[in-house]
């Protein structure tokens, strides 16, 4: 390891249980500790920005703002801080657009403690980490895919990072007139996303739009339970 320093992390998880669990899990690495925690990408960039933490475990499923808009506005704007995803969704989609982002490392939830902490020292020094499926995925078309610094040279995800706020909460049945709030862009904004979002994907209506939501994990299926 770079020192005897403690690697500080925050973590980003809207399940309190989960977050709870790898702060235990976390916490019994002598070179490694919890500064903070967080229940939504928002909450996320704002402490980052405010705890500094070498390594952001950052979930990409939230309500209202997912871990994918964290992601790009924590690499944008506070570029010491080390993204490592910690999903439950393995999607090649998801792991191209968040690294294409500047995240440098991907786990799925499925993963062990020891890796977990393996991985947030790896990223921490420089490197990146994936779980092994996904690294054995890659390392088939990694020089098509990872730059020299091992992210990727563009987002291969169809949908912009834009384009899945705004989907996530149309998914979770907000109007127009309250995502151009939340988002801070016009209606008129709203309304030219939503149809490319129909356009791209080839759905015409807003339950179809849930239905892919769900399906790609960026929302819950317990935030919808009625889909018609």
């Amino acid at each position: 390891m770079k020192s005897a320093k403690r690697i500080t992390v925050l973590l980003v998880d809207d399940h309190t249980v989960v977050r709870q669990g790898l702060r235990r899990i976390l916490e019994d690495e002598g070179d490694i500790e919890v500064v903070g925690e967080a229940d939504s990408g928002g909450l996320a960039v704002e402490m980052t920005a405010t705890l500094h933490p070498n390594v952001v475990v950052m979930d990409i499923a939230m309500p209202k703002s997912n871990g994918l808009e964290a992601t790009r506005r924590i690499c944008a704007t506070i570029p010491d801080a080390k993204v490592l995803i910690l999903s439950a969704h393995g999607d090649d989609a998801y792991v191209e657009a968040v690294m294409a982002m500047g995240a440098v490392g991907y786990l799925i939830k499925q993963t062990s403690a020891q890796c977990l902490a393996e991985a947030i020292r790896e990223v921490w020094q420089g490197n990146t980490y994936f779980s092994t499926g996904i690294a054995r995925r890659f390392s088939k078309r990694h020089e098509k895919i990872l730059d020299r610094h091992g992210r990727a040279r563009k987002p291969v995800a169809s949908l912009t990072p834009r384009e899945m706020a705004v989907l996530q909460r149309i998914a979770e049945g907000d109007a127009n007139k309250q995502i151009a709030a939340e988002l801070g862009i016009s209606i008129k904004t709203v309304e030219k996303h939503r149809d490319n979002l129909m356009r791209k994907l080839a759905i015409h209506d807003t339950a179809g739009l849930t239905r892919y939501a769900i399906a790609a994990g960026i929302i819950e299926s317990s935030i919808q339970v009625t889909i018609v």
